[in-house]
């Protein structure tokens, strides 16, 4: 009986052994594909210089759709299709941001309304600015030194932490929600350091949303060296800022999901998801957040369908519309999934820069988890060896709700928040090198779920 047993164990071995030996072999012949041939970063080249930023409801943003169309079709794609959703459309307008000293001098900064906020219909807000450094001291402020005042949130971004991914949560909490604490305490308006761990003076936009019990208040970001600036005057005197400001928000638009795939030859029925969002806030180019996202799926398509690759479930590439300031595409898709009761083996996103490949973070069942955990050897001569963190994507988060497992690329993160809903995340940031081994990454990742799935 022992012989036997033992039979049976080498047996399962070997054919283990020969399972890897085969994925890592294919796993080669994506990174040679991709490296060799990708069509990524031309495609984004396209996007980020002929159509540029991309906010949803925006003429721009409908030509990213059919950019994003043609693109799937080009790639080899079955099937390309538009999903229809309804998105908000908030418009930026005019904006400036004049300080007053206790000395009367005066100076411009640079600034960025936060997204969705109310603006001063262009007229002058005059008020005297009060400094706080964090919520804390913001709750010690009695109603009295708050009401008709600009309120200044000086919090920055924790720079002693070596992922900052980990301190986007902690900062991004004030341009979240400090508008709605600084209106419920009479504030005319809310000034925030930005969400940024760059030494420069890009202010960083980004999404917010008013609480229903509280009055909109115009709300602005400043870079971390104007906000130097303006920490260091409130500290000798009294300041006064004069904000002029025109973004409101215009009636819902009709927009669109794209969607390509590959027909599954064995169970068609069940999916297996790429994707990133199409959208980008209406400054810089949205090259890294995330149009990097975008080409790469785009990629997974066109990579699979150029080396012959046959997947036994279907893999479904989506741009999703309106991650910035709304979610409205990735709400759309998980209803529509719903709806149509789709099955979901596995759903990646890519939304964290077109950096290089570090990991593959993972939000499933500890099993699910422990088989993905399974293909870490296979990823290690491409320097992608981080399987631990939990990470899914704001797009997927409707289908994480359902139960599906899933995931995000994780690229190395020093430099996301550097040019993250800045002016500053254009083409000309992105390496093509590091771009294409994030695209064979996903690649690799959809070729081994697609095969043994999950």
């Amino acid at each position: 009986m022992k012989k036997y047993l033992l039979a049976a164990a080498l047996l399962v071995n070997a054919t283990m052994s020969y399972a890897q030996n085969a994925d890592s072999i294919m796993m080669r012949r994506i990174s040679d594909e991709v490296l060799l041939h990708s069509t990524s970063y031309s495609n984004l080249k396209v996007l980020c210089k002929e159509i540029g930023h991309r906010l949803s409801g925006t003429p721009a943003a409908a030509k990213a759709v059919a950019w994003g169309k043609e693109a799937m079709q080009v790639a080899g794609a079955d099937t390309v299709w538009l999903q229809p959703v309804k998105v908000p459309h908030w418009v930026r307008g005019k904006e400036s941001l004049k300080i007053k000293t206790a000395h009367n001098n005066t100076y411009h900064l640079q600034l960025l309304s936060i997204g969705n906020t109310v603006g001063t219909d262009g007229k002058v807000l005059s008020a005297q600015v009060v400094m706080v450094n964090d919520i804390e001291a913001f709750k010690k402020l009695p109603k009295k030194q708050v009401r008709g005042k600009i309120i200044f949130f000086n919090y920055r971004f924790k720079q002693d932490l070596v992922n900052p991914f980990e301190g986007y949560g902690d900062a991004g909490f004030y341009r979240w929600t400090a508008p709605n604490w600084a209106s419920a305490k009479g504030a005319a308006g809310v000034i925030i350091r930005s969400v940024s761990t760059g030494i420069d003076d890009f202010p960083h936009t980004g999404s917010m949303r008013y609480a229903d019990t509280v009055q909109p208040i115009p709300a602005v970001a400043i870079g971390n060296m104007g906000a130097d600036k303006l920490e260091a005057d409130c500290k000798k005197g009294i300041v006064t800022a004069m904000l002029s400001s025109e973004c409101k928000m215009l009636a819902d638009e009709q927009s669109y999901n794209v969607i390509g795939e590959i027909k599954g030859t064995e169970q068609p029925e069940k999916i297996v998801l790429v994707g990133g969002h199409l959208d980008s806030w209406d400054i810089g180019e949205g090259a890294h957040d995330d149009g990097a996202g975008c080409v790469q799926s785009i990629e997974v398509i066109r990579a699979m369908k150029a080396l012959g690759i046959k997947p036994r479930y279907t893999v479904r590439a989506v741009l999703f519309m309106n991650e910035e300031n709304g979610l409205k595409g990735g709400l759309a898709y998980g209803d529509s999934a719903k709806a149509r009761k789709e099955t979901h083996l596995f759903a990646i996103e890519t939304d964290a820069g077109g950096f290089s490949p570090r990991g593959i973070g993972l939000a499933m069942s500890n099993d699910k988890r422990k088989q993905v955990q399974q293909y870490r050897n296979l990823f290690l001569p491409y320097g992608v060896y981080d399987f631990d963190g939990e990470e899914g994507g704001a797009d997927i988060s409707p289908l994480r709700r359902q139960g599906v497992p899933v995931a995000g690329l994780l690229p190395d993160p020093q430099r996301y928040f550097d040019l993250h809903h800045t002016a500053n995340d254009v083409f000309e940031q992105i390496s093509h090198r590091e771009l294409k081994m994030g695209a064979a990454t996903l690649t690799q990742i959809v070729y081994l779920i697609s095969k043994h799935g999950l």
